[in-house]
């Protein structure tokens, strides 16, 4: 059962990854002047990006309280600074969206941001690219380089947290820019 629900959250990782690709070519075509691709994404999204940021990050809040406690991953100090960045995102968005008050969404736009650079950091940590700290050692078996998953190849817990956080900073930059995005 548990290698099955890290397969399921690994597949739903991959899917976003899919989508922030797509979000991260329509956002580079955007600023060399091709408009049309970030339009109809955007277009596709409106009104539901505070929802879209609830459901990624409650689903992240969802996987990595399962990987902590259900298949008991002791978390390394990386990772609990990466749930500090996407916890309050899914109850703030939530209460956000059931208010349609997209005005808040320019105010989260640091956590996300603040998480992918943890988490980019914590993969060039467990691919050796970045020797980890005393601290790291200390705060998990094997430390902040632990491939406590390893599915598809490539998905990993900080992998599946970098996912989150892109689509999260992309949902609210959408949010924080209502009608403004086509005009620019």
């Amino acid at each position: 059962m548990t290698h099955d629900a890290i397969v399921v959250f690994a597949a739903l990782g991959a899917a976003g990854q899919v989508l922030a690709a797509v979000l991260l070519a329509a956002g580079a075509l955007h600023l060399v002047g091709v408009r049309g691709p970030l339009r109809l994404v955007r277009s596709l999204c409106w009104g539901y990006e505070l929802w879209l940021v609830f459901l990624v990050t409650a689903l992240a809040t969802g996987g990595s309280l399962f990987f902590s406690e259900v298949a008991h991953f002791t978390p390394c100090e990386l990772c609990w600074y990466e749930r500090i960045c996407i916890y309050p995102l899914s109850i703030v968005t939530l209460l956000a969206a059931l208010a349609e008050d997209h005005r808040v969404a320019r105010y989260l736009l640091p956590l996300p941001l603040v998480g992918a650079g943890l988490a980019i950091y914590h993969v060039l940590v467990e691919n050796g690219a970045v020797s980890q700290s005393s601290a790291c050692l200390l705060s998990a078996p094997g430390g902040c380089a632990t491939k406590w998953i390893n599915e598809f190849g490539y998905v990993t817990i900080p992998n599946l947290t970098l996912t989150v956080c892109v689509l999260a900073l992309a949902f609210l930059a959408f949010a924080s820019k209502g009608g403004q995005f086509d005009e620019r």
